[in-house]
């Protein structure tokens, strides 16, 4: 009962000094919404990051060269060529899903009045089956494709639009320059990948393409770049591993010759970097939960020296040095959790109306809210203990007698 009592005397007070005790609880307000804002911003990053990763597969992978290894160049024979492909894929056939060279180029092409730029990425059969794309019209490339290095190409949604005012030009030609030689590739299929938020990075302003890799091969099929989609049951980078160390041995390599990176491994670094700036940034702004304490201390000490003949009366009426203690302890304690509770619903806001902006699905932790309204109210009974000790050892007669 003496702790329901001691809650009415709180409010009672934070009621009669409005403007002060929202002051005071201001810096909880600050702190509290600061560290949730924060924190559910770069949590919902690390979601988006994850979703964006999952769209290319989380199984992509590319074994190259360790340039490391190589100060004065690399030799033909460190090159991956036919053969080691295909000693790969056999050495690991339940392991290896796809893989092909990894092959670019670029052409300028035109199609009437219209002109545009063509970024050619080479593919090996059914490059569909293994990234997130959907096939509006006709087909990926296929074996047939590959085998005959026919003259073939799928282009993007907005390149057919862009260049034929349709979403289904397959059938028709488009003339692109390749290893220095005019061809007519054949469009076969027209595909389409959902929006990213990675698409505002690419300064880029040439149309996504696909074509059997033998045709960008210019006079050479050997390689320094394999893209791989693997067994995404395994673990990415023991596979990576094996599989770069295996290559190594083949082709009497230093183990450390060949390397790898993974959608899994970029995503990683990529989480530990968002994860890292978030606490960094998060704990910057802790600081002013510490602030906000120091203003709790130092309202509770006006509080006290204001109520002294109050303190005086109540001790004289057999109030005990532990109902004092208790009383303003358990005032600081709600301020702190008031403003707890002010800055947990205000960084929640905070949050959901940036990730909106963004068009970017807010993610909560209840854990972090757990922990930052918790941690207001360790705030509130470690700053607030010094004033009520000093409220609860006041000697009752010279209480009554202070003016």
């Amino acid at each position: 009962m003496l702790i329901f009592e001691n809650i009415l005397l709180a409010l009672t007070a934070i009621r009669s000094n409005k403007m002060r005790s929202f002051l005071t609880m201001l810096g909880i307000i600050i702190g509290i919404s600061s560290v949730i804002a924060i924190t559910s911003i770069g949590a919902s990053a690390k979601g988006v990051v994850g979703k964006e990763f999952e769209s290319y597969g989380m199984n992509n992978m590319y074994l190259y060269i360790n340039w490391a290894m190589t100060p004065d160049g690399v030799d033909y024979e460190d090159l991956f060529t036919p053969e080691d492909i295909e000693a790969l894929a056999a050495r690991y056939p339940d392991d290896i899903q796809y893989i092909a060279p990894s092959i670019s180029a670029n052409s300028k092409t035109k199609i009437g009045r219209t002109e545009g730029k063509l970024n050619m990425t080479g593919v090996a059969a059914d490059y569909n089956k293994y990234k997130n794309m959907k096939m509006l019209h006709g087909r990926m490339i296929n074996k047939s494709d590959v085998d005959g290095q026919k003259d073939r190409i799928v282009i993007d949604k907005k390149a057919a639009l862009y260049f034929f005012n349709s979403e289904n030009p397959v059938g028709k030609t488009l003339g692109v320059i390749i290893n220095e030689e005019m061809k007519d590739l054949t469009i076969v299929g027209v595909y389409e990948i959902e929006a990213s938020i990675f698409d505002g990075m690419r300064a880029s302003d040439s149309y996504s393409t696909y074509v059997p890799y033998p045709i960008l091969e210019y006079s050479d099929p050997a390689t320094s770049y394999l893209e791989l989609y693997t067994n995404e049951k395994k673990n990415q980078n023991d596979l990576g591993n094996e599989f770069s160390q295996y290559l190594s041995r083949i082709k009497g390599k230093d183990p450390q010759f060949y390397t790898f990176e993974s959608a899994e491994s970029q995503m990683g670094t990529i989480n530990n970097i968002l994860g890292t700036l978030s606490i960094a940034i998060g704990a910057i702004a802790a600081i002013s939960l510490v602030v906000g304490g120091i203003g709790i201390m130092n309202i509770m000490l006006v509080s006290v020296t204001e109520r002294t003949r109050e303190i005086g009366i109540r001790k004289s009426l057999g109030a005990r040095t532990s109902d004092i203690l208790m009383q303003f302890l358990i005032e600081s304690m709600i301020i702190s959790a008031i403003g707890g509770i002010i800055g947990t619903g205000l960084g929640v806001g905070i949050a959901a109306i940036g990730m909106s902006f963004a068009h970017i699905s807010v993610v909560i932790q209840p854990s972090v809210i757990v922990l930052a309204v918790g941690f207001s109210a360790i705030v509130g009974v470690f700053f607030g203990l010094y004033p009520a000790r000093k409220a609860a050892k006041l000697d009752p007669i010279e209480a009554l007698r202070y003016e």
